[in-house]
């Protein structure tokens, strides 16, 4: 299986190692090969990859950060030049240098970032600022919902996630979401996809601290727009997880008059690395068409013998009145790198509009 971290390749480097000897002077690539190749390099994860690159062209940079900054921003012309195409993941040893070496420079590199996330995002980098510089770095952000380029606009809100997926912890946003609002409103309405999906993220990430916040946010925007609607359910997808009351009321998600049957666990014992099978039918019972929204619930055992839930979507969709529909689904246990499986009594249950319709036990064993 290929490892993200293998991006980084020898003919990777051998192609920057060329853009930067026609961008840094006194480059020296078979030096710069050697930064990189250093013993530790094989034991590297990605991020780590991504700075340690940022550190070893370092050596080649200029004393002054803002003329390093100046020939970054040249250097990403020549790597585009030589084909080295937008968003390209391993590209983020650009952000990362910002990142390692500009926390004493913060308005340099916030006007850095405004050109660097255009070929590669720093929503990455731009966290340390959000902890070292809060108010400076959040009136660039916002300032930067009104530019006129989507990636741009996209880091204002992908930055400012209190909970980025792999991005430094800002606690301050985590506590107290308030001051990411101005900019989730600005960008509710944008007209590029990517740049709703990040606010619908962002909504999402309140969420799951400030449920309260994200619902006064639901019926402020519901109804404004059909784009505007989708980021806002989007946002609610952990809510809806969850089983919120209060948006299931609002999206109209209840279970009267629907009715579950004939669940059953086709597979009662179920090896690691093997397919859990189970089946049932759903039907609309009521005299009127209704909207269905079925998941179901892994317990999954972890080392403590304690059970962790995990609800998986199956549909959401309009049942009409007297609909009957059988289901029948596979959930893997096939052995993946976010995941560890243990042996012993595991659980599921069957969900209609975020109440447990059906429930059984089954067995994993190695």
């Amino acid at each position: 299986m290929s490892l993200l971290k293998d991006l980084y390749t020898p003919v990777f480097y051998n192609g920057i190692a060329s853009c930067m000897q026609e961008t840094l002077l006194g480059f020296d690539t078979q030096l710069f090969l050697e930064y990189i190749y250093v013993p530790a390099f094989e034991t590297m994860e990605l991020k780590a990859r991504m700075k340690h690159t940022a550190m070893c062209m370092h050596q080649f940079m200029p004393a002054s950060y803002s003329d390093a900054m100046v020939l970054l921003v040249a250097l990403i012309e020549r790597l585009k030049a030589h084909g080295f195409l937008q968003e390209r993941l391993e590209m983020m040893f650009l952000p990362a240098y910002i990142e390692t070496y500009g926390l004493k420079h913060p308005q340099a590199s916030i006007e850095s970032m405004e050109i660097v996330t255009q070929y590669v995002s720093c929503e990455f980098a731009i966290r340390p600022f959000l902890n070292a510089h809060f108010e400076q770095t959040l009136n660039a952000m916002q300032v930067w919902t009104q530019h006129e380029h989507a990636r741009v606009r996209r880091l204002a809100t992908e930055g400012c996630r209190p909970r980025l997926p792999w991005g430094l912890a800002v606690d301050r946003l985590k506590k107290d979401p308030s001051p990411i609002l101005p900019i989730l409103e600005a960008l509710k309405a944008d007209t590029d996809e990517a740049v709703r999906r990040s606010v619908a993220n962002n909504l999402n990430d309140i969420s799951k601290d400030h449920p309260d916040v994200v619902l006064a946010i639901v019926k402020a925007w519901s109804g404004n727009s059909r784009e505007t609607d989708a980021i806002i359910k989007h946002g609610c997808r952990t809510l809806l997880k969850r089983g919120h009351t209060h948006v299931l009321e609002h999206y109209g998600l209840n279970a009267e008059k629907i009715i579950l049957e004939n669940f059953e666990l086709l597979t009662p014992e179920v090896k690691i690395g093997g397919l859990l099978s189970f089946k049932f039918q759903v039907g609309n019972v009521g005299d009127k068409a209704k909207t269905i929204r079925l998941e179901y619930a892994i317990y999954y055992r972890k080392a403590n013998g304690q059970l962790n839930r995990k609800v998986f979507k199956i549909s959401e969709r309009i049942y009409q009145a007297g609909q009957l529909e059988n289901i029948s689904r596979n959930q893997s246990f096939k052995l993946i790198s976010t995941r560890k499986y243990y042996e012993g009594e595991h659980a599921i249950e069957v969900l209609i509009n975020g109440s447990v319709m059906a429930e059984g036990n089954y067995m994993v064993r190695l």
